[in-house]
């Protein structure tokens, strides 16, 4: 289970209604929302998949105010952990979180995420990626030097993600970090400060004191803490957007 922990399964379900709609981007079902004919995100989820309420209304903040198309494609068959159980530590043995991961690898996945990517880059003008834990690594691929599917991306607590990702990222780079982090752990940490500011792109590293891994996707909205730091961080994101895919 290297690059997770019991940690990528905790947190709280949010409230509301998401006000996009479900089609498809090439083979994959995909959640949709906003109307720009130019400028397209792709959200790429965590482990709880394309259906979870957060990330859809997530989505809906990015489409309403990085004035985006965002979409938010199933990279993992059908298939998501169940959202019950976020809430509830008595029940996060239920959960192969391994097995789960070894259906969907990077070598797995990594194909129909490039694709998704290729068809936006086909229609929009300009296209952004963010992920947030297993979606972590894959914005970053996205966005490698010569690959040049997307023009930004930002990612909150990535897993998977490697030193040799970090070294090979070529657009405008976004990272949110919470203190307490057993998979972006303070060594990548560190090693994303050392080398992303030497490859000559922009960048900032977020720090946000006080939460930990998935605090920006399933926080807790009654806690004072993490619910400013979910909005701090929904906040930077439109900000990054915003710069980096309007001229």
């Amino acid at each position: 289970m290297e690059g997770y922990s019991s940690c990528c399964v905790q947190g709280f379900n949010w409230e509301g209604t998401p006000e996009g709609h479900e089609t498809k981007l090439g083979e994959a079902n995909t959640y949709v929302t906003g109307s720009n004919p130019d400028v397209a995100v792709l959200v790429i989820h965590d482990l709880f998949g394309w259906k979870f309420n957060n990330l859809r209304l997530l989505a809906d903040h990015y489409a309403k105010e990085a004035n985006v198309t965002a979409y938010l494609p199933d990279f993992f068959g059908g298939e998501s952990l169940p959202f019950d159980i976020i809430a509830d530590q008595a029940r996060w043995g239920e959960v192969d979180i391994k097995g789960f991961i070894g259906k969907n690898t990077r070598d797995i996945r990594r194909g129909e995420i490039f694709a998704a990517a290729k068809a936006l880059r086909a229609q929009y003008k300009r296209v952004g990626a963010v992920g947030f834990c297993f979606g972590g690594w894959a914005v970053f691929e996205l966005g490698a030097k010569g690959v040049d599917l997307v023009d930004c991306i930002a990612t909150a607590h990535p897993s998977l993600l490697t030193k040799e990702d970090i070294d090979k990222v070529g657009v405008p780079v976004l990272v949110q970090a919470p203190e307490r982090d057993a998979v972006y752990t303070q060594e990548l940490k560190d090693y994303s400060n050392k080398v992303i500011p030497t490859l000559n792109i922009p960048y900032e590293y977020h720090f946000f004191p006080g939460v930990e891994h998935v605090f920006a996707v399933r926080g807790n909205p009654k806690d004072e803490t993490e619910r400013k730091a979910m909005l701090r961080a929904k906040n930077s994101t439109v900000s990054w957007l915003k710069q980096w895919l309007h001229e």
